[in-house]
């Protein structure tokens, strides 16, 4: 269970990481190839696929400078997770609360899914 706790946080570093810098390497690592990415935001809804995501993230990192993003929930119950991830200052004023599911597939911890609330500040 330990080993499992370690790599799914690391797991998450990526996509803060990634994210927030706009590393396609690191996100494609921590995300399986079908993962999808939901939520709402400003009335838009949004629901993309693994490529959208990183193609976006790469175009318009997260971290305008005053990123802070924190785990502050992780579940593991055998090969199955879920994690919470707490974001203020993305893209500069938004604020996300991300949920993410993981699993083991093809032998190892994958991040199969994400659904943001978006929880403050504008983007436009």
């Amino acid at each position: 269970m330990a080993n499992d706790l370690i790599e799914v946080t690391r797991l998450l570093n990526l996509y803060i990481d990634g994210a927030g810098k706009g590393n396609a390497d690191k996100l494609n690592e921590a995300f399986h190839s079908s993962a999808r990415w939901y939520g709402t935001m400003a009335g838009t809804d949004y629901d993309l696929d693994k490529k959208s995501f990183v193609d976006l993230m790469v175009g318009s990192p997260g971290d305008a400078g005053n990123l802070v993003a924190k785990i502050s929930d992780i579940q593991i119950d055998g090969t199955a997770a879920s994690a919470v991830i707490k974001e203020e200052g993305f893209w500069g004023t938004l604020s996300f609360t991300d949920y993410f599911q993981l699993c083991v597939l093809e032998g190892r911890w994958q991040i199969t899914s994400k659904t943001f609330a978006h929880t403050g500040g504008s983007h436009e």
